[in-house]
C-alpha cells in the first residue's frame, strides 16, 4: 500500500456529478459516500445526485445510463475478499466495466471501489487510518471533469 496522500486543489464550480453507490457492504459504502459529498461541498460543486445500486457489479450499468447527464461520475463500492473466487469476478468486472463506460462515453468515472482482504482494511480506507477513498474519488472526478472540459479551467489542448 502506498503511504502517499494526494494533495487536492479542486474547483468544482459549475460542475454536476452523479454518485453511484453500492448497497452491499453499506456500513462501508455509506462512509465513502459521506467522504465524496464532503469533497464536492468543499470544492463548490454545482450539484450532485446519489443513485443506489445493489452491488459493485451493477455500478457500470448505472454509470452508463447516467453518463450523458453529468460532468463526471463517482462510483463507490466495497468488495471484500471471502473464501471463494467471487471477489475476483466482481472486483474485476466492476473495474473493467467502469473503464469501458468512461472510454465509450467520454464521461470520467472515478473508481471509488475498495477491494480489500478484510473488513478492517475497508474500514481503514472509509474514513479510518488510511483516509477516505470516497473523498479521494470525488476529487479525482472533479479533476477529470475539468480535464474533459478545458474551457472550464482544466487541461489545455
Amino acid at each position: 500500500m502506498s503511504a502517499e496522500t494526494p494533495q487536492w486543489k479542486a474547483d468544482a464550480k459549475g460542475l454536476s456529478f452523479a454518485i453511484v453507490v453500492s448497497r452491499f457492504n453499506s456500513g462501508i459504502t455509506e462512509k465513502l459516500l459521506s467522504g465524496a459529498q464532503e469533497a464536492l461541498a468543499v470544492a463548490g460543486a454545482k450539484s450532485s445526485r446519489v443513485f443506489w445500486v445493489p452491488g459493485a457489479f451493477e455500478l457500470p450499468f448505472a454509470s452508463l445510463k447516467l453518463a450523458k447527464a453529468f460532468d463526471a461520475i463517482i462510483a463507490l463500492g466495497a468488495v471484500i475478499r471471502g473464501e471463494t473466487p467471487h471477489f475476483d469476478f466482481v472486483a474485476g468486472a466492476a473495474a473493467q466495466g467502469l473503464q469501458r463506460v468512461t472510454l465509450d462515453t467520454g464521461t470520467p468515472i472515478a473508481f471509488g471501489v475498495l477491494t480489500t482482504n478484510t473488513f478492517a482494511e475497508a474500514e481503514a480506507r472509509a474514513g479510518g487510518a488510511h483516509g477516505n477513498r470516497g473523498y479521494d474519488a470525488a476529487m479525482t472526478a472533479i479533476e477529470m471533469a475539468r480535464f474533459r472540459k478545458p474551457s472550464r479551467g482544466g487541461a489545455k489542448s
